[in-house]
Protein backbone atom coordinates (compact mmCIF):
# COMPACT_ATOMS: atom_id res chain seq x y z
CA UNK A 1 0.00 0.00 0.00
CA UNK A 2 1.38 3.38 -1.02
CA UNK A 3 1.24 5.97 1.71
CA UNK A 4 -0.13 9.46 1.14
CA UNK A 5 0.99 12.70 2.69
CA UNK A 6 -1.36 15.25 4.19
CA UNK A 7 -1.06 17.54 1.15
CA UNK A 8 -2.27 14.74 -1.13
CA UNK A 9 -5.14 13.90 1.21
CA UNK A 10 -6.14 17.55 1.33
CA UNK A 11 -6.03 17.88 -2.46
CA UNK A 12 -8.19 14.75 -2.83
CA UNK A 13 -10.69 16.04 -0.28
CA UNK A 14 -10.98 19.41 -2.00
CA UNK A 15 -11.30 17.96 -5.49
CA UNK A 16 -15.04 17.28 -5.03
CA UNK A 17 -15.87 20.26 -2.80
CA UNK A 18 -17.40 23.50 -4.03
CA UNK A 19 -15.65 25.50 -1.35
CA UNK A 20 -17.14 28.84 -0.35
CA UNK A 21 -15.58 32.18 0.42
CA UNK A 22 -16.71 33.69 3.71
CA UNK A 23 -19.10 36.04 1.86
CA UNK A 24 -20.55 33.13 -0.13
CA UNK A 25 -21.00 31.17 3.11
CA UNK A 26 -22.84 34.09 4.69
CA UNK A 27 -25.14 34.30 1.65
CA UNK A 28 -25.76 30.55 1.80
CA UNK A 29 -26.72 30.88 5.46
CA UNK A 30 -29.24 33.57 4.53
CA UNK A 31 -30.79 31.05 2.11
CA UNK A 32 -31.15 28.46 4.87
CA UNK A 33 -27.92 26.50 4.65
CA UNK A 34 -26.17 25.79 7.94
CA UNK A 35 -22.73 26.85 9.13
CA UNK A 36 -21.14 24.25 11.41
CA UNK A 37 -18.23 25.49 13.53
CA UNK A 38 -15.83 22.62 14.27
CA UNK A 39 -13.14 24.70 16.00
CA UNK A 40 -12.02 23.75 19.48
CA UNK A 41 -13.68 25.33 22.48
CA UNK A 42 -10.41 27.10 23.31
CA UNK A 43 -10.30 28.67 19.81
CA UNK A 44 -13.92 29.75 20.12
CA UNK A 45 -13.25 31.21 23.58
CA UNK A 46 -10.20 33.13 22.35
CA UNK A 47 -11.49 34.35 18.98
CA UNK A 48 -15.28 34.52 19.32
CA UNK A 49 -18.11 32.80 17.53
CA UNK A 50 -20.19 33.38 14.42
CA UNK A 51 -23.80 34.20 15.27
CA UNK A 52 -26.20 31.43 14.21
CA UNK A 53 -23.42 28.91 13.56
CA UNK A 54 -23.93 25.50 15.13
CA UNK A 55 -21.04 24.09 17.17
CA UNK A 56 -20.09 20.44 16.80
CA UNK A 57 -16.72 19.45 18.23
CA UNK A 58 -14.45 17.98 15.56
CA UNK A 59 -13.88 14.81 17.57
CA UNK A 60 -17.59 13.83 17.36
CA UNK A 61 -18.49 15.34 13.99
CA UNK A 62 -18.84 12.09 12.04
CA UNK A 63 -21.04 10.52 14.72
CA UNK A 64 -23.36 13.55 14.75
CA UNK A 65 -23.66 13.83 10.96
CA UNK A 66 -23.85 10.19 9.83
CA UNK A 67 -27.57 9.71 9.05
CA UNK A 68 -27.29 6.02 9.94
CA UNK A 69 -25.60 6.47 13.31
CA UNK A 70 -27.61 6.11 16.49
CA UNK A 71 -25.66 9.10 17.92
CA UNK A 72 -26.54 11.42 15.03
CA UNK A 73 -28.05 14.84 15.50
CA UNK A 74 -31.41 14.22 13.83
CA UNK A 75 -31.83 17.88 12.88
CA UNK A 76 -28.38 18.23 11.29
CA UNK A 77 -28.00 14.82 9.63
CA UNK A 78 -31.16 15.23 7.55
CA UNK A 79 -29.37 15.67 4.24
CA UNK A 80 -31.80 18.23 2.80
CA UNK A 81 -29.59 21.31 3.15
CA UNK A 82 -25.97 22.21 2.68
CA UNK A 83 -23.75 21.96 5.73
CA UNK A 84 -20.88 24.45 5.56
CA UNK A 85 -18.04 23.40 7.84
CA UNK A 86 -15.73 25.98 9.36
CA UNK A 87 -12.48 25.39 11.20
CA UNK A 88 -9.82 27.94 12.10
CA UNK A 89 -7.98 28.18 8.76
CA UNK A 90 -9.81 25.89 6.31
CA UNK A 91 -7.77 22.69 6.50
CA UNK A 92 -9.58 20.43 9.01
CA UNK A 93 -12.90 21.51 7.56
CA UNK A 94 -11.95 20.36 4.04
CA UNK A 95 -11.01 16.90 5.27
CA UNK A 96 -14.14 16.72 7.42
CA UNK A 97 -16.45 17.89 4.61
CA UNK A 98 -15.13 15.16 2.31
CA UNK A 99 -15.90 12.57 4.97
CA UNK A 100 -19.38 13.94 5.63
CA UNK A 101 -20.13 13.87 1.87
CA UNK A 102 -19.33 10.14 1.89
CA UNK A 103 -22.38 9.73 4.19
CA UNK A 104 -24.59 11.22 1.47
CA UNK A 105 -24.89 14.55 3.31
CA UNK A 106 -24.23 17.64 1.20
CA UNK A 107 -21.26 19.43 2.76
CA UNK A 108 -18.51 21.88 1.93
CA UNK A 109 -16.28 24.27 3.83
CA UNK A 110 -15.16 27.88 4.08
CA UNK A 111 -11.95 28.86 2.31
CA UNK A 112 -9.61 30.24 4.96
CA UNK A 113 -11.91 29.25 7.82
CA UNK A 114 -12.72 31.50 10.75
CA UNK A 115 -9.63 33.63 10.21
CA UNK A 116 -10.79 34.56 6.68
CA UNK A 117 -14.35 35.15 7.97
CA UNK A 118 -13.08 37.62 10.56
CA UNK A 119 -10.67 39.29 8.09
CA UNK A 120 -13.62 39.80 5.72
CA UNK A 121 -15.32 41.83 8.45
CA UNK A 122 -18.25 39.42 8.77
CA UNK A 123 -20.15 39.14 12.09
CA UNK A 124 -18.29 37.68 15.06
CA UNK A 125 -19.56 37.72 18.63
CA UNK A 126 -17.60 37.28 21.83
CA UNK A 127 -17.93 33.73 23.10
CA UNK A 128 -19.74 34.52 26.33
CA UNK A 129 -21.69 31.26 26.35
CA UNK A 130 -20.10 28.48 24.30
CA UNK A 131 -23.06 26.10 24.51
Amino acid sequence: MRSKGVDELLAEARRDLDRLTPAEAQSAMARGDLLVDIRSESQRAADGVIPSAVFIPRNVLEWRLDPGCEHRDRELARGDRLLILLCNEGFQSSLAAATIRSFGVEATDVIGGFQAWREAGLPVSPSVDLQ
